[in-house]
């Protein structure tokens, strides 16, 4: 489902050239449940930049569903990222005016699908991660870890085949990142395919394959 050969990512930093990734060749299967491990600046997040299509590579290819996606326009970037790919981030990124419902429901309202079919959708996600009774709040009237279900109901609201997750559970204390994970594990068993960055070796372990 997903191949990177030969990718490298550099970046001039001042009159300094960095690797940030340096000849990289992975192979992630449809369904896998992958922990991506490293110490801070191993280059862990931008590879899943890279395979978000948030960032192009310097060289090599990338295969997205057996299609080369390394010289895709903008454009055609931004559709297979809005129709394949959910974003979990350690900071939940939610738009704060918005409240809980209208952030999982924006990937929806930005991809343009009429109203009567996003209610449904909507409903469904409320009810799935336990939020029915905070629909109506914003992000700063929610815990931590209501924040972070909210931005995985916002990731799962276009049904992605990919969720990439960055330290997810980084700002959470030790009961409510359990919760994060076990929601990840639930998706993980319904076939989406888990990619999870993380320096924690208990939240590496979820996964089935721990890439170091």
């Amino acid at each position: 489902m997903i191949r990177l050969t030969g990718i490298e990512r550099t970046f001039i930093v001042g009159e300094e050239e960095v690797h940030a990734l340096r000849g990289v060749n992975l192979e992630i299967a449809q369904g896998e449940y992958l922990s991506i491990m490293g110490p801070s600046g191993s280059g862990k997040s931008t590879l899943l930049n890279v395979i978000g299509l948030l960032d192009r590579p310097s060289a090599g290819t990338y295969e997205l569903d057996r299609r080369d996606v390394t010289g895709l326009s903008d454009d055609e970037l931004a559709r297979e990222r809005r129709e394949k790919i959910g974003f979990v981030f350690q900071f939940f990124h939610l738009v704060p005016r918005l409240t809980a419902a209208q952030n999982i429901e924006l990937p929806m309202v930005l991809a343009g699908i009429d109203p009567a079919a996003r209610g449904p959708r909507l409903d469904q996600l409320l009810a799935e991660y336990g939020l029915e009774d905070r629909a109506r709040h914003r992000s700063d009237q929610l815990s931590g870890g209501q924040c972070q279900r909210v931005a995985i109901a916002r990731a799962m609201s276009m049904n992605p085949s990919v969720i990439l997750a960055d330290e997810p559970t980084g700002n959470l204390d030790s009961r409510t990142g359990t919760e994060i994970l076990n929601l990840f594990d639930e998706l993980s068993r319904k076939g989406n395919t888990i990619i999870v960055v993380t320096h924690e070796e208990d939240v590496a372990q979820h996964a089935r394959r721990i890439l170091r």
